[in-house]
């Protein structure tokens, strides 16, 4: 069954974009070094270190289906009609726009809340990954119990305000794994495996 993956770019006062939704200077290291990656759509490319290139590869690759919310997507117009990751894309909305669904586009608007996206986005991702690409979303997973990794590519930009990716969480503390990292030009690259709750992993006693 895939596992559902949270990946961010986040500064390091934790936001992900200013209050307007824009990314800044927080997307610079996708531009900054000598490395090539494409994406699913020949729109878009990456141009990182090395290091970096080996991380975008390779999730990539393996994302199956994406979960987002409407937000993002009114945001980025739809992606013009097709996401970077060249999957399957399920948006968490109220209500379906009006000139979607359209035939030629993968995107699937689920009206009835994450859990639904998320259990829909796993049947058709199979093996590969369900990724989450929105802060609400991931707050979300993470308070309904559904998300197994959060991966956040930590960058040196201090914005003092704007849209945090941890807010709104429940049943707090959440207990992560130690993190892999990967030290890259302009961002450090950040995994780290969610507990499930009711694990006793590095539990101790104060009495």
């Amino acid at each position: 069954m895939a596992k559902v993956i949270a990946n961010l770019t986040m500064s390091l006062d934790g936001f992900i974009a200013d209050r307007q939704g824009d990314v800044g200077p927080l997307f610079d290291w996708y531009r900054v070094g000598p490395v090539t990656t494409p994406s699913a759509d020949k729109r878009w490319s990456f141009h990182t270190s090395e290091a970096s290139a080996r991380e975008l590869r390779a999730f990539l690759a393996a994302i199956g289906a994406l979960v987002c919310g409407r937000r993002v997507f009114d945001f980025t117009k739809g992606w013009g009609g097709r996401h970077p990751a060249g999957c399957p894309v399920f948006v968490v909305t109220h209500s379906v726009p009006k000139d979607w669904p359209r035939a030629d586009a993968p995107f699937t608007f689920i009206t009835g809340g994450v859990k639904q996206a998320v259990e829909e986005a796993k049947q058709v991702a199979g093996d590969k990954i369900v990724a989450v690409a929105t802060p609400s979303i991931t707050q979300q997973c993470l308070n309904l119990g559904l998300l197994d990794e959060i991966r956040v590519d930590l960058v040196p930009v201090l914005l003092a305000d704007g849209i945090r990716l941890f807010e709104n969480l429940q049943g707090s503390p959440i207990m992560l794994d130690d993190p892999a990292v990967t030290a890259s030009t302009r961002v450090t690259h950040l995994q780290y495996r969610v507990r499930k709750r009711g694990s006793s992993e590095g539990k101790t006693s104060a009495v």
